[in-house]
């Protein structure tokens, strides 16, 4: 049982069990409390091995948030191959590119292996009892509000854990941060839905009207979304699912449409609120709102033909249930919260809330539910060390210099904190501005729970599990160094968990009732466990809510043109690079971008007719420029994107991260001009304006589908036609 001296509810707050909504188990026959039983944090690999003959582990992946579960295929001690695990409900044994390029992240030769210490501009190797005890040093003294963590997004043990570090250290100031994320849309869905993320039922639907929304690609849950459009693509009731995808700039999920919209940026809410209009179903206030949001407004105003807007109207009438999804194209303005408002509105006129948008499954630990990022809370953390709030700084699982707007200059305001941690992978951006570097393990050598922020119909939790022994003996996992990191402050509470492993193991069986283990012996569910890779759980589902109230729902007109800065930038995410924080996996660098087919560089998308008018021919090297700052790309002729916009793609530009990502085309996040959505104050991603101009080089386009014509080996696999023989905003 618990030690008499120590408080068992104090105890399931250790463990990340306090205030669930379910009965918790008693206290088993484990000695994890008092410290006797012994554990060992890693696989020995010595009782799996069998020369030429594989094992395999259920684990998570770890290379996004989406939560995929993973089966790990490992031989002679090391880890090959990654695949998905079946019995997974998000990912049901798929897998993207992204996850398995995971095995390369964790070869990676350009890793952090010691703790380093800065001195002078290099990095002194030191012990890991001299960084804790560096720690110690310079927090002594220093109030709570003089400290600061700056993490990704974070969720099971490990941010139960952390949670109770930045309480023995009396901080609030946790910000989370993810520098491409759905946090304007989760706000509009709040209002809207009552949750700020529902199940969202492209399987069910009969036709997907997505203004932006990359589900095929790098929005929220791709391979779970993937699957999903198969069985929308098989049909409902006999008819084939009709996908419809308005946007500025052509992304995965927009080349697989039947009918692609190139919209004006920033004026998706208002050819959402130009449908209502066109259906004549809407009454009341809805009806009132949308009266002068007439076809030849609209069409004017989004450059959406009439016949177009008819078109999507009669075919949302003639097959319901529809479903309509707001995306990063329309959240990424000042107004990105009034677009994605009407987006949602869209959905209720249309009666699809409760049959294509459905209430989220809970998890009924709401201490380890997923903290969820947004640009927001960098700027709070900006702006504090602007001021030089902070003492010290910690920084996990994100990359502020590297993905912070130019304008922020974060750099130099990172510099005003007296102390600097970074718990890091590699050197990127951000640990070369550190103080203090911690190697961290990764991913496949390494324990955690984690909860997914989108579940599908059932709650889970996932076990990550090591595949294989630490490559570098001196790496540390991140509930490893929390941990030995709350006992310099709570010593008494945390003296039964001599590592992390030790911790969750604990944890779970104190609560293995909850889970599903009533009864069973301790060692047996937790093999169980460990076997599975997943925690199923009853979990209830969230109250769903159909507010069709317009108050504050006002859209402005598109902006006047600027003549100095007459362009829009859309930064584009791609499935592969994500923010950045990959670019250093090499087979993710060669991966061909889906739409472009270009490798190892990036480019500068711009519409052939826009081309053509500023004499300007695919390869020129153009200079693009905003108020903030100017990068210099090459050109790529694409006609997926709107005459009035161009595109490049974030997550190259690095000059730090090793020799993979060092070098390799320009950062986006350096030009990008502080403007904020008006509704959240996320950054609006798509505001800033730039102007592009010929530098007078010129290169030949690195790019798999081959310089003349689509030629492959003698072959023509990939057909072109002009421009000006096709319309993309036709079916296909």
């Amino acid at each position: 049982m618990i030690d008499s001296g120590f408080d068992r509810r104090d105890f399931l707050k250790v463990l990340g069990w306090s205030g669930t909504a379910v009965a918790l188990s008693g206290c088993g026959n484990t000695s994890i409390e008092d410290g006797k039983e012994t554990v060992v944090s890693y696989v020995e690999a010595k009782d799996y091995v069998i020369p030429g003959v594989a094992v395999y582990f259920n684990s998570t992946c770890a290379q996004c948030d989406a939560g995929c579960s993973i089966n790990g295929r490992v031989r002679e001690g090391r880890v090959l191959k990654l695949e998905g695990n079946p019995d997974s409900a998000i990912n049901k044994g798929k897998m993207c590119g992204l996850g398995q390029a995971s095995v390369q992240h964790h070869y990676n030769p350009d890793r952090v292996r010691e703790p380093l210490l800065r001195n002078g501009d290099k990095g002194e190797t030191i012990t890991w009892e001299k960084a804790y005890a560096l720690i110690a040093e310079k927090l002594n003294g220093v109030k709570g509000e003089e400290i600061a963590f700056l993490s990704g997004g974070v969720s099971g043990h490990l941010k139960v854990l952390l949670g109770n570090y930045l309480d023995s250290l009396g901080t609030k100031n946790h910000f989370v941060y993810e520098a491409v994320a759905p946090a304007v849309v989760r706000a509009a869905n709040i209002k809207s839905y009552g949750v700020d993320m529902p199940r969202y039922r492209i399987d069910k639907a009969k036709v997907v009207l997505s203004f932006g929304a990359d589900f095929l690609g790098a929005w929220v849950s791709p391979v779970h979304f993937s699957q999903q459009y198969a069985q929308f693509r098989k049909g409902v009731d006999g008819q084939r699912g009709v996908l419809i995808q308005a946007e500025s700039k052509m992304t995965l999920t927009g080349a697989n449409a039947d009918r692609w919209l190139a919209v004006r940026p920033g004026t998706e809410g208002i050819l959402a609120l130009g449908i209502i209009n066109a259906l004549g179903t809407a009454t009341g206030d809805v009806a009132e709102l949308v009266k002068g949001y007439d076809r030849a407004r609209v069409a004017r105003e989004t450059g959406v033909e009439p016949s177009q807007i008819d078109k999507i109207a009669a075919l949302l009438k003639l097959r319901s249930p529809s479903l309509v999804i707001a995306g990063s194209a329309a959240e990424g303005y000042a107004h990105g919260s009034q677009n994605a408002a009407a987006i949602n509105l869209l959905n209720q006129v249309l009666g699809n809330v409760g049959k294509t948008i459905e209430a989220p499954v809970s998890v009924p630990f709401p201490q380890m539910t997923p903290s969820k990022g947004s640009t927001a809370s960098l700027k709070a953390l900006n702006d504090g060390l602007a001021a030089g709030k902070y003492k010290v700084l910690f920084n996990f699982a994100a990359n502020p210099v590297f993905t912070a707007p130019g304008a922020y200059k974060f750099r130099d305001n990172m510099a005003k904190a007296g102390f600097k941690v970074a718990f890091a992978h590699y050197l990127d951006e951000t640990a070369l501005q550190a103080d203090l570097v911690l190697p961290l393990d990764s991913a496949l050598e390494d324990w955690g729970t984690h909860v997914p922020e989108y579940l599908t119909d059932v709650a889970q939790i996932n076990i990550q599990q090591p595949l294989m022994e630490r490559l570098y003996p001196n790496t540390r996992g991140m509930g490893d160094i929390v941990l030995a990191l709350i006992k310099q402050r709570r010593a008494e509470e945390y003296k039964g968990f001599d590592d992390y492993y030790a911790y969750l193991r604990g944890a779970v069986l104190q609560n293995k009732g909850a889970l599903g283990g009533g009864g069973a012996d301790d060692d047996v569910f937790w093999n169980d466990t460990l076997t599975h890779g997943i925690v199923k759980l009853a979990g209830p589902s969230a109250a769903l809510s159909a507010s069709m109230t317009t108050t504050g729902l006002q859209l402005p007109a598109p902006a006047e043109a600027d003549a100095q800065y007459p362009l829009h930038l859309i930064p584009s995410v791609t499935s592969h690079l994500r923010d950045g924080r990959h670019t250093n996996q090499p087979w993710l660098q060669e991966s061909p971008d889906p739409l472009t087919t270009i490798v190892w560089d990036s480019w500068v998308e711009i519409h052939p007719r826009k081309a053509a008018a500023l004499g300007i021919v695919e390869g020129d090297i153009v200079e693009v420029a905003s108020k903030t700052g100017s990068v210099k790309a090459q050109v790529y002729l694409f006609p997926g994107i709107h005459p009035e916009a161009i595109s490049i793609p974030i997550g190259r530009g690095h000059d730090a991260m090793g020799r993979y990502a060092k070098g390799y085309g320009v950062n986006p996040f350096q030009i990008m001009d502080a403007v904020f959505d008006a509704g959240t104050g996320e950054l609006a991603m798509h505001e800033t304006r730039v102007k592009i101009s010929k530098t007078g080089q010129r290169v030949i386009v690195v790019k798999d589908e081959g310089a003349a014509g689509g030629m492959q080996m003698g072959r023509k696999i990939a057909v072109r036609v002009s421009t000006d023989q096709v319309d993309l905003s036709k079916e296909v």
